[in-house]
């Protein structure tokens, strides 16, 4: 097999083929996710230069949102460029260590994605629950330890992606039906038993998004407890408006996921390996594409965060 070390069966390269049955359309199905990874990576970017700038925005749930944002660029930054190039200059090989890392990338920028989505609920039920204490429970070395701890969580339950995938041979083809390098994805090349990384990968799966979710819905449940027991209904409204950017950002980053998930599972006879694939590729690019929109339309804070520095800007322009 070209580009392989015989004596080890690991390949020196893999060939991402892109979007396999559609490589005539690799142009087109380009523009819509180069258009998508400019608006992410403006907005996230806008987002963390808004709240590092104003004094306003220096509260714990912009701290959350900042590193939700940071999380986002990071995660799109690792699949689409090269993605881009793939598309544009045919330029499909990828190196078997950079492989390696770009799936221990995604898989963990995305566990942590869902991490920091679980702080936020976190962060919204301390703010309607105990909104007297809620500076003094979400302090900055709070909020510091928890990103870590987080951050830790994905890199520990994800690092043995790459051990498992090293470990397996590689003796029939270098080619990889897809545009990054996914767990699975790369698993189902290998001539060998990858059953190890298909249970590892379900189980580090249910650790993450299955915790997350559930401490998400305690949080909702409590937060939904909270509210009905408040006796006036303007400041019913009020406290629910606060999450709704949230629930949006929820709804935008877990259903994809799901849909991502059930139909590698359940539908791979039924839907066509293309589908999967841009699927998989749109599951990676809408929260970070529209994170930055939903709060910016929702959060009357960022709009008017937004509008302030416009202004300053203009002005200092206009003084020049």
């Amino acid at each position: 097999m070209s580009g392989t070390n015989s004596s080890c069966l690991t390949p020196g390269f893999f060939i991402l083929t892109g979007v396999p049955g559609l490589e005539a359309a690799h142009i087109w199905i380009s523009l819509p996710f180069c258009f998508m990874y400019i608006t992410a990576v403006v907005g996230n970017c806008g987002l963390i230069y808004l709240i590092g700038h104003e004094e306003a925005l220096h509260r714990p749930m912009y701290y959350f949102l900042a590193l939700l944002s940071f999380t986002d660029v990071t995660l799109c930054t690792t699949t689409v460029p090269n993605m881009l190039c793939i598309f544009w200059f045919n330029l499909k090989e990828i190196s078997f260590d950079a492989c390696l890392f770009q799936m221990f990338f995604i898989h963990t920028l995305t566990a942590m994605e869902s991490g920091v989505l679980m702080l936020m609920a976190l962060d919204r039920y301390v703010a309607i629950c105990y909104p007297l204490r809620y500076a003094t429970i979400l302090t900055s070395p709070v909020i510091a330890k928890a990103g870590l701890a987080t951050f830790l969580r994905s890199v520990m339950l994800i690092m043995p992606f790459t051990f498992l995938t090293k470990r397996l041979p590689f003796c029939q083809s270098n080619f990889i039906p897809h545009t990054y390098c996914d767990h699975m994805s790369v698993a189902k090349v290998s001539c060998g038993n990858f059953k190890v990384n298909a249970i590892y990968g379900l189980l580090a799966a249910l650790l993450i998004g299955g915790f997350d979710m559930f401490c998400i819905s305690v949080s909702y449940t409590m937060i939904l407890r909270a509210v009905v027991s408040l006796s006036s209904a303007d400041a019913r409204h009020k406290a629910f408006s606060t999450c709704t950017s949230h629930i949006c950002a929820i709804v935008i980053t877990y259903v994809p996921a799901l849909f991502t998930i059930f139909t590698h599972r359940f539908g791979g006879k039924n839907i066509p390996h293309h589908v999967h694939i841009i699927i998989a590729n749109l599951y990676l690019m809408f929260p970070p594409t529209l994170n930055p929109i939903v709060y910016g339309v929702k959060t009357k804070q960022i709009r008017e965060g937004v509008i302030k520095l416009f202004f300053k800007e203009k002005d200092i322009l206009a003084m020049k």
